[in-house]
């Protein structure tokens, strides 16, 4: 089977002019490695094309594959993460993980919490800062957590993001307005545990691959799982299985949360616990991270032993099950 394999290179983007924040969610060559030599191994022909614009030369020219592995993130716009699959519908090329709609509508963390809330998952309460007027319908109760409305990898994540007053929400929100150009989410900062859930397959077929804890050393970003900290990690955070009890209120949080939302083929699910010891949903990522040693979904398969090879196969499964079901 020929796979195309669309990605977005950071140091492409980079040499583009880029910055290193606003490439951030890219990966590097080493994920890229990673991923078509496994897919390699699993016996697939692998064809790497790279961007949306590298797709698109490669449509126009007659270029066609089996199914396309798809990690691109997008570079503008709030659907961006959308806009390779979208292409690819339009060729009636099938692709693994989500479907545009569901990449669409999961980046906008806002839209996504409003449907996970009408569902009656547990997730904060929250409030959206479009313009910087907007804190004073801000009405929750402090301490409060604020963070870019369309962001992954922990971008726009720091100290900064835990606020105790209307004059730090005031600057917090101004400098994010400034910096990235989108409204911003301002909730309640949940104090509990932090967990992400690794999960595979589409629709009744979704499974979890394992759960774990986030624990941030004391040379960490206190209180947030950053940006700065993610790339850290080696030093500043702890990946920790759980209790059985724990792990089950995480599984059936991210599980439905998932399925709600549409997901396909693979994902995280993130959850915190608030202060009466209830799981909340945080945040979806249908697009995980797959570098092989250091992105959560490998890391969390791994601790519960799966291989990144397995892990990838399971993707694979999902994906080419959904083709043959068309």
């Amino acid at each position: 089977m020929k796979i195309g394999f669309t990605f977005d290179l950071r140091s492409a983007w980079l040499a583009m002019g880029y910055s290193e924040e606003e490439t951030a969610e890219f990966d590097k060559e080493s994920t890229i490695d990673g991923i078509a030599s496994t897919l390699e191994e699993l016996g697939y022909e692998i064809d790497r094309i790279g961007n949306l614009h590298q797709l698109l030369e490669r449509l126009t020219k007659g270029d066609r594959w089996d199914l396309v592995f798809n990690i691109c993130e997008g570079m503008h716009g709030v659907a961006r993460e959308a806009q390779v699959p979208a292409l690819l519908d339009a060729y009636r090329i099938p692709y693994v993980f989500s479907a545009p709609l569901v990449l669409a509508l999961t980046l906008d963390k806002g839209m996504t919490k409003r449907v996970i809330r009408d569902a009656g998952i547990p997730t904060a309460d929250f409030s959206i800062v479009a313009v910087l007027n907007d804190i004073w319908k801000v009405n929750l109760k402090y301490p409060l957590f604020v963070k870019p409305i369309a962001e992954g990898s922990g971008k726009g994540i720091s100290e900064r993001s835990v606020v105790t007053s209307t004059e730090e929400l005031h600057k917090s929100c101004e400098y994010l307005l400034n910096t990235f150009h989108q409204p911003v989410l301002v909730e309640p900062f949940l104090g509990g545990r932090e967990f992400t859930v690794g999960i595979v397959g589409t629709s009744d077929k979704a499974r979890v691959t394992g759960v774990m804890e986030i624990v941030l050393l004391d040379n960490a970003e206190k209180g947030v799982y950053s940006l700065s900290n993610k790339e850290q990690y080696e030093d500043r955070v702890q990946y920790l299985k759980i209790d059985d009890i724990t792990r089950k209120q995480c599984e059936n949080v991210a599980l439905e949360a998932y399925r709600v939302l549409g997901c396909e083929d693979g994902g995280r699910v993130d959850i915190r616990y608030d202060s009466t010891g209830e799981a909340n949903f945080i945040e979806v990522n249908p697009l995980p991270g797959l570098n092989p040693v250091h992105s959560d979904l490998p890391i969390l398969s791994r601790l519960h032993g799966i291989s990144f090879s397995e892990l990838m196969k399971m993707i694979m499964d999902s994906a080419i099950a959904k083709v043959r079901s068309v």
